[in-house]
C-alpha cells in the first residue's frame, strides 16, 4: 500500500493561485495550469470529471454538505480543503468558491480559487475535521 504523504503546499503553489471552474454538477470544465501541476494531473484528466476526485478521505462529508448548501443558495463559501493528488500525497488549500452567474443573474456554474493555507490554519482544521469525522463514523 502506498504511504500517503504531505507536500509542501508553501513550494508547490509558489505564491500561485488554484483557478478551477465547474458547472452546476460539479463537473469540472476548466482548470488553471497550476492546478495541474499542484493536483498532478493532465487538463485533459480533469475536464469532465466530478470536482471530487481530488477530495481526500480525511474529509469530513459534513464540510462538502455545507459547501453545496451555500454554493447552490447562490453564496459564496470559504474553508480549508485537504486534497488528494493524482499520486497519492496531498495538499491543504483555503478555498473560496463562488457562484458564476450569466445576465440574467441565473447561477450557471462555480468558480473556486484556492490559496496557500497558514500552518495554524492547517492545524485548527486537522483538529476539527478528526472530532468531525469521528461523529460521522
Amino acid at each position: 500500500m502506498n504511504k500517503v504523504v504531505p507536500i509542501d503546499e508553501e513550494y508547490i503553489f509558489e505564491g500561485s493561485m488554484i483557478i478551477s471552474q465547474t458547472d452546476l454538477d460539479g463537473r469540472i470544465t476548466f482548470v488553471n495550469r497550476k492546478f495541474c501541476e499542484v493536483s498532478a494531473y493532465k487538463v485533459d484528466e480533469l475536464i469532465g470529471q466530478e470536482h471530487n476526485i481530488t477530495r481526500h478521505p480525511d474529509m469530513p462529508r459534513a464540510v462538502f454538505t455545507k459547501m453545496w448548501s451555500s454554493i447552490e443558495g447562490g453564496q459564496a463559501w470559504n474553508g480549508l480543503i485537504k486534497n488528494l493528488r493524482k499520486d497519492g500525497l496531498y495538499y491543504w488549500a483555503d478555498t473560496e468558491i463562488l457562484p458564476i452567474r450569466d445576465d440574467d443573474n441565473n447561477v450557471t456554474g462555480y468558480i473556486s480559487v484556492r490559496k496557500v493555507p497558514s500552518r495554524k490554519d492547517i492545524e485548527e482544521s486537522i483538529e476539527l475535521y478528526t472530532k468531525m469525522l469521528e461523529t460521522e463514523n
